[in-house]
């Protein structure tokens, strides 16, 4: 019988989802890509394969998940298996530049932001910035982790000699620098597609910092997420969220093959939108589904458009090299 595959790294993540499979009897089954062996002289099976790894994976010990997945998925890609969230959207998701690219190719304006190698050179570019206040931030992160806002160049230098700048180097080590926001609400936005449609935006308060996981049970060593801390839910849904940028949003997502993600953005005082981060791995907070009593959740929206792909895929032929 054909079946659905989540290719992950984090089963926590994972378990919503599990949920909404066993509420619609949907077959499925996880590959855990955290290590592993790819036999690439024999055909994947049948089935729909949904890419959930994340540029974050590191932080969980799973340093080389994504470069695993990346050759699974071309493993995939190779014999037309159906694959959601693909080879070019793990691209997307483990380097910030490039979604920059994609996004400015899709005529979608981001910060501005320069990217740096080495001490010296992050310190010249933000200097070039001219005074602060400074995003630093590493090109591959997740959850928002390492997005640290500073006040000038005195203070990024003296972060850079920190033990706590070892700690949390760029795991590529390449840092971005960009400027930094001034918005006339403290929040940002969160739009959220399913099968390439639009589901719902949410609202994040960022008074209390970046790190943004909206993932219900969003487990990290040392950093606070969010949705550890229901009675202070810094996330609201819109149901009704209505803009202009969202066809833009889909058109980008359709042009490189991202059929699942969250697109985070910010306001200026001017009231420009400029967009800041693209989440293929995306997760939902079920207490700010609740409140908003949306028709439809998003674990299940992706259960539902998963089941429907699912129902397209011809009859199972060949046995997975895995097993």
């Amino acid at each position: 019988m054909n079946q659905i595959y989540v290719l992950h790294e984090n089963s926590a993540w994972v378990a919503p989802l599990r949920e909404a499979f066993e509420e619609t009897d949907l077959p499925y089954r996880e590959w855990f890509l955290d290590q592993g062996a790819l036999t690439f002289d024999r055909a994947p099976p049948q089935g729909v394969f949904y890419n959930r790894m994340s540029a974050s994976s590191h932080t969980r010990g799973h340093r080389f998940a994504p470069e695993l997945t990346h050759g699974a998925l071309n493993w995939l890609e190779s014999h037309g298996r159906r694959v959601i969230n693909g080879s070019r959207a793990l691209y997307l998701e483990v380097s910030k530049l490039a979604q920059y690219a994609a996004l400015q190719k899709a005529g979608i304006k981001t910060p501005r932001t320069v990217a740096a190698v080495g001490r010296d050179h992050v310190l010249a570019a933000a200097r070039d910035f001219g005074p602060g206040p400074y995003i630093l931030k590493p090109n591959r992160g997740g959850k928002g982790l390492g997005v640290q806002l500073f006040q000038s160049v005195a203070a990024i230098d003296a972060y850079l000699n920190s033990p706590q700048a070892i700690e949390e180097a760029p795991i590529d080590g390449i840092w971005l620098i960009q400027e930094y926001i001034q918005s006339a609400a403290p929040y940002i936005s969160r739009c959220e597609f399913v099968g390439g449609r639009f589901l719902y935006a949410v609202r994040v308060d960022t008074r209390d910092g970046f790190e943004l996981c909206p993932a219900d049970a969003c487990a990290t060593k040392d950093a606070f997420c969010p949705a550890d801390a229901p009675k202070t839910n810094r996330f609201t849904v819109l149901p009704d969220f209505s803009h202009t940028i969202l066809d833009r949003y889909a058109r980008f997502l359709a042009a490189n093959d991202v059929e699942i993600a969250g697109i985070e953005f910010i306001i200026d005082r001017s009231g420009e939108i400029l967009t800041y981060d693209v989440n293929t791995n995306t997760n939902y907070n079920a207490e700010a589904e609740s409140d908003a009593a949306v028709p439809l959740t998003g674990m299940r929206a992706i259960a539902r458009f998963l089941g429907g792909e699912l129902a397209k895929v011809p009859a199972a032929t060949a046995i997975a090299a895995a097993e």
